[in-house]
């Protein structure tokens, strides 16, 4: 859907599979100007600030950006293998890109959001699969596959810019990692289960309301009219998203450095705070 405004030109009308993504109603121009990138989130444009056109799907990234850079920076305090120390700082490229993206909705951004997002994939990937090594080995042959797959992704992105792609690949990277970790927890160290399994519930329930934020845009846009700003922020479901993603991640890392420091029977333990 699209409207005409004044002598503006209106956005360009692009096809798209309606359960990935609704386009929100291009309503008010901000900072930034027109919007650019190919996918365009329910919540309504520079509602809250002139130079932020998401506002609520903007600093919802904190959670994928603080959190993970205090992990990167003790990991590193602590020694341990630096594949761990780039899981961490993969969150935060992923927080900082989005950040981006939703305050400018422009494509650039929109690049520096998603393929960040199969990158931090593919080091997960290779932080779980790795894991029953001894100390300090690189498996050269798996950085190479996953180093040319993600580039492989990146240059078909780039000319295909068709968002079910990147959503799909993603979604092949995460099933990897969550069968990789039902295989760890049902056959080789079951005490590890509650975090597994609490990071993928928070994972999942993410999911939920990315999808109910797409399918029920509507209807939440004219709940959120009738409601006060405050109330209506809790219906942002992109934003949640985002939080509760952010959390699952930062988790299934821990996750991926219990499994490590456990087969090479380190004394030191993952604790999970509200501190982090």
């Amino acid at each position: 859907m699209y409207r005409y405004y004044g002598n503006l030109p209106p956005p360009p009308l692009r096809n798209y599979f309606t359960f990935f993504s609704i386009m929100a109603p291009y309503d008010r121009l901000g900072y930034w100007g027109r919007p650019t990138s190919t996918l365009d989130w329910c919540e309504e444009n520079y509602a809250v600030s002139f130079y932020i056109a998401e506002f609520w799907n903007t600093v919802s990234n904190l959670i994928m950006i603080v959190p993970p850079l205090y992990g990167a920076l003790q990991t590193f305090r602590d020694g341990i293998e630096i594949r761990f120390v780039l899981a961490f700082l993969g969150i935060a490229a992923v927080g900082v890109g989005s950040w981006c993206f939703h305050m400018t909705l422009q494509y650039e951004m929109q690049l520096l959001d998603e393929l960040p997002m199969i990158y931090s994939g593919c080091i997960f990937l290779y932080c779980v699969y790795e894991c029953f090594k001894q100390e300090k080995t690189v498996h050269f042959l798996l950085i190479t596959i996953l180093l040319g797959f993600s580039i492989s992704v990146t240059l078909v992105y780039l000319q295909w810019k068709e968002p079910v792609f990147h959503q799909v690949v993603y979604g092949m990277l995460v099933s990897c990692l969550v069968l990789r970790s039902l295989f760890i927890v049902s056959w080789v160290y079951p005490n590890l289960r509650r975090l597994a399994y609490t990071s993928l519930a928070v994972f999942l329930l993410g999911f939920a309301l990315w999808n109910i934020d797409n399918l029920f845009c509507s209807t939440l846009q004219s709940a959120r009219k009738r409601v006060p700003p405050l109330v209506g922020a809790m219906t942002q479901f992109h934003a949640l998203w985002h939080i509760l993603t952010g959390l699952g991640s930062y988790l299934h890392v821990l996750f991926s450095l219990q499994i490590r420091i456990t087969y090479l029977k380190h004394r030191s333990y993952v604790k999970v705070s509200m501190g982090f």
